[in-house]
């Protein structure tokens, strides 16, 4: 009995605990980084055509494998939370104009317009007329960096303010953006179209964006005048299966969906 006492076995017991502890840690760390997903290139799909060859001659960048920063680059949950912090400091600020123009419901649309830097490489006037995503609008810091680098090689741009996501622009009409409406997009166009009588564009939208410039493209051929071609950036194809997928509690799913609704929902209070 007293040989039992003088050997006791609760500092093993608890060595294990720890080790599984950690254990625990370093698999949780592993698969939120998804450090074990293989690097590899983009799966590129598109008919074979005269325009999709100079693409791809145009933009080696599409066929080469992407690879990401240490550590934490293979996960888009930390890229997504770094970008929202160190794009607040390190963010461009383009110099632009505000634009508002009166709807015939008495909606106040915005705009913001930029002129370009440089000389374009073609020497043509070209306008990128841009609709930003869900509830976004020109001073987001995506879509600062990307006037700027547009800016910086001659594009004009135009950036569509979503109807009511500016907090310093009041509604003058019952009704702010929506997921179809293209109405405030089009009369972005049209202005340009009339101010700038020469210029060629290039129609880009992100995320809810790309619905609405798709939507305004197919809605009338005369939309199409003057297009050089159409951008779309991680747009959504069904809402109805986003609906369900946003649901889900895989890959933090269903957070980023309470974190959307809740953005929203400041907006809408704003304007009551």
């Amino acid at each position: 009995m007293s040989a039992m006492l003088e050997t006791p076995e609760l500092p093993a017991v608890f060595d294990g605990v720890k080790l599984a502890a950690v254990a625990a840690v370093l698999y949780v760390i592993v698969r939120c980084l998804n450090l074990k997903s293989p690097t590899a290139p983009p799966e590129l799909i598109y008919q074979d055509s005269a325009l999709a060859r100079f693409l791809l001659k145009s933009c080696p960048l599409l066929t080469k494998e992407y690879i990401p920063p240490l550590i934490w680059g293979k996960s888009g949950h930390i890229q997504t939370a770094l970008y929202g912090k160190m794009g607040r400091v390190r963010s461009p600020h383009p110099y632009g104009l505000r634009k508002y123009l009166t709807m015939p419901d008495g909606a106040t649309a915005t705009f913001d317009l930029f002129e370009p830097r440089s000389e374009h490489c073609i020497g043509e006037d070209v306008t990128m007329v841009i609709c930003p995503g869900i509830a976004n609008h020109s001073e987001k810091q995506y879509i600062r960096t990307f006037v700027d680098y547009a800016q910086k090689n001659g594009y004009r741009c135009a950036v569509l303010n979503h109807l009511g996501a500016l907090p310093n622009i009041e509604l003058t009409s019952a009704r702010m953006f929506t997921y179809g409406c293209t109405w405030e997009f089009s009369a972005m166009v049209n202005y340009i179209k009339k101010t700038y009588p020469q210029t060629q564009l290039v129609v880009v939208g992100f995320s809810l964006g790309g619905n609405i410039v798709c939507k305004y493209l197919g809605e009338s051929q005369a939309n199409q005048e003057r297009v050089l071609c159409c951008v779309s950036v991680c747009q959504g194809y069904s809402a109805l299966r986003a609906q369900e997928t946003f649901m889900q509690w895989d890959q933090c799913r269903r957070f980023y969906n309470f974190l959307m609704a809740d953005n929203m929902k400041k907006i809408i209070l704003s304007h009551r």
